[in-house]
């Protein structure tokens, strides 16, 4: 059983938030907010915050609650974590001698998805 979260039209590059992405797919959950923490990358921000809403969906989730009281922390991993791209945004910057140079202003959708380590072996 997984559970996932996401965060949608974030004001990130999705190229800046994919090398986050990919330090923490398949690191279990304890191990991933450490390198979020540690880490000085401003993608760090926006991803901790929808791994922490992963973790409260699935210790909110009726059907594992059935199974166990309470899911730590430590039975988790992240079983995928991905960066899409939103829309863009177009701004133009007026330059010398009638040019215009577009500015592009990214967008980007974040999703981690979680699973309990023994589903993992």
């Amino acid at each position: 059983m997984a559970m996932k979260a996401t965060a949608r039209f974030m004001r990130m590059s999705p190229s800046k938030g994919r090398e986050l992405a990919n330090l923490i797919k398949g690191k279990p959950v304890e191990d991933a907010f450490a390198i979020l923490k540690l880490s000085k990358k401003r993608a760090s921000l926006p991803i901790r915050k929808v791994l922490t809403s992963a973790v409260s969906n699935v210790q909110n989730d009726p059907e594992i609650r059935e199974q166990k009281d309470r899911v730590e922390t430590a039975d988790l991993y992240v079983k995928t974590a991905y960066v899409d791209s939103g829309p863009t945004l177009h701004r133009i910057r007026h330059r010398a001698m009638g040019r215009i140079y577009r500015i592009r202003k990214r967008t980007s959708h974040i999703t981690v998805e979680l699973a309990l380590i023994k589903e993992k072996d």
